[in-house]
């Protein structure tokens, strides 16, 4: 069977089961239906009428997230934490495991929703938008790489990115064949998932990704379960990625991998527990494009508890309510470090409130194995 119908069989086999069919980036579809049309409604691109005005005074973030949390019962896996990120910018999201890091991956890649709070991609606020819209924006706006590859196995790599290209627009060869290039797989594109090694399939993953030119590229622990050398590789493809102007967001635990972002957050049980530029000069680009600061409530709380009557906080004068390099500013520190923080994050105003200590190493990066 040639590879598009092997592809439209897997589709037809799962709607005849009664069961949601896999997107373009291996999640399930909001509705489980193929769809292809090109309109607001169905792809969440906008088309010409969702496209921003480029004489607007400020375009907007790429993605927003204000005042987001995600609650499971008792447990607040995500806690108020409010985000800005720009088009183009590389940012990692870092913390040990249950920090809430992968959460908030999922609510940024449309796979679950915020139990409070607003989240938006170019423009659009993503509660507005039916399930059919939310499948458009992940097929079209975002691009998914996971640590477990999502890969299906009686497909070959060829065809696993040309899954892509199926529930997005025309199927072509050529195209995916390219995109494997791109990573250094085109001598492998005919063999079977099982005939690849992790770091060859992760590189499928990241070429499947990006046969659609997504706006924004997240990927959850990408080389987590990769070797030195093929860490070495995916870290490569980002930085060229990120050179050619797509927006990438990477959660992990690796100080390595982290790194090599333009900035990093790092949360802790949910919580904002500090901030650090790796970057200066898109850190200036950011603050000049509108950016802010990350926060969430727990900092925003602490640091008005701190403001004394006169209006003055114990590190500095105030502005906005939070610590901004000895004055206050939007809800968490930016611009210098906080006393008793060594390793160049910034934290939220008395974020010792959090106890970070047992979680991340000297380095600011969460230990393995944690």
């Amino acid at each position: 069977m040639r590879g598009r119908e092997r592809m439209a069989s897997v589709a037809r086999n799962d709607r005849k089961a009664g069961d949601k069919v896999l997107d373009g980036n291996g999640v399930l579809d909001g509705d489980g239906v193929l769809d292809d049309s090109r309109v607001l409604d169905d792809n969440g691109t906008g088309g010409d009428k969702g496209r921003s005005d480029s004489r607007t005074t400020r375009k907007p973030m790429l993605v927003e997230l204000d005042h987001v949390s995600k609650v499971y019962g008792d447990l607040h896996a995500v806690d108020d934490l409010s985000i800005t990120v720009p088009q183009g910018q590389w940012l990692s999201i870092v913390g040990s495991s249950g920090s809430g890091k992968t959460t908030l991956m999922n609510i940024i890649g449309c796979m679950d929703t915020p139990t409070s709070g607003s989240v938006s991609i170019d423009g659009r606020r993503l509660e507005d938008l039916t399930s059919a819209q939310l499948a458009g924006v992940r097929k079209n706006v975002v691009g998914l790489v996971f640590q477990k590859f999502h890969l299906v196995p009686h497909l070959t790599a060829v065809e696993n990115v040309m899954v892509a290209q199926y529930y997005h627009s025309v199927v072509d060869e050529r195209e995916a064949m390219r995109a494997l290039e791109e990573v250094g797989l085109g001598d492998r594109a005919r063999h079977l998932p099982r005939q690849l090694s992790g770091g060859e399939q992760q590189r499928v993953c990241v070429a499947r990704a990006l046969i659609n030119s997504p706006r924004v590229i997240l990927a959850d622990e990408p080389t987590g379960n990769l070797d030195e050398a093929n860490e070495a590789i995916v870290l490569d493809l980002f930085r060229r990625l990120h050179k050619g102007g797509t927006t990438i967001i990477v959660v992990t635990h690796d100080a390595t991998v982290a790194s090599c972002s333009e900035r990093e957050i790092m949360l802790n049980h949910g919580v904002l527990a500090g901030e650090r530029w790796n970057d200066e000069s898109a850190r200036k680009e950011y603050e000049r494009a509108g950016g802010r600061p990350a926060s969430s409530g727990s900092a925003r709380e602490t640091a008005q508890e701190r403001v004394d009557s006169d209006g003055a906080t114990h590190d500095g004068a105030t502005h906005d309510g939070a610590i901004h390099g000895g004055t206050t500013h939007g809800g968490t520190t930016h611009g210098g470090t906080t006393p008793g923080r060594s390793d160049g994050f910034v934290s939220p105003a008395k974020a010792g409130k959090v106890d970070i200590s047992k979680d991340f190493a000297s380095d600011g990066h969460a230990e393995e194995g944690r």
